[in-house]
């Protein structure tokens, strides 16, 4: 279980490093497809980097943060698969993982870095006027499908295919 926990963190810190890579390095708006689209619609292109090799430097974290997610998932699994995991076991870690990172997205970003330090807001200040006409949880629905269906429908998947490699 101490694992799994490492794991789950793991996957928001790396979650973390490709928002704050997106947002305030690369600066492209097609990253930005989970916000509201009143927000995409005035979002206006970055020609200008922040400083000279932003971009390379936020897509190298972004690589990174990528490289993060599939270590959790070889890790996870190798592990699992060492230990002779039950497709309960799988599925129960899995989850877990996935529960812990949609909570900390909901509370982390969705309520702390958007809702309340303006972090989407500092770097795109031309949004400042959509986010206070929007309240905590307006995007509720989304976050609760992935919560109660994907990400358990996901989970199971993901069990059943790591159970085939256990002897």
């Amino acid at each position: 279980m101490l694992l799994t926990v490492f794991l789950a963190i793991m996957v928001c810190a790396a979650i973390t490093l490709m928002l704050i890579s997106a947002v305030a390095f690369v600066q492209n708006e097609k990253f930005f497809s989970s916000a509201p689209k009143e927000a995409r619609d005035i979002i206006k292109p970055r020609k200008k980097e922040v400083f000279f090799g932003a971009r390379i430097f936020g897509w190298v974290l972004m690589l990174f943060s990528l490289l993060m997610i599939l270590g959790v998932i070889v890790i996870g699994a190798w592990d699992g698969v060492k230990n002779h995991f039950t497709f309960l076991q799988f599925f129960t870690r899995s989850l877990v993982i996935l529960t812990v990172y949609k909570l900390y997205d909901m509370t982390f970003f969705d309520w702390f870095l958007l809702m309340k330090a303006g972090f989407f807001q500092y770097y795109y200040p031309e949004v400042k006027a959509v986010y206070p006409l929007k309240k905590y949880g307006y995007n509720l629905k989304s976050q609760l499908l992935k919560l109660f269906v994907i990400f358990p429908a996901g989970s199971a998947l993901a069990a059943w295919i790591c159970t085939l490699f256990v002897k």
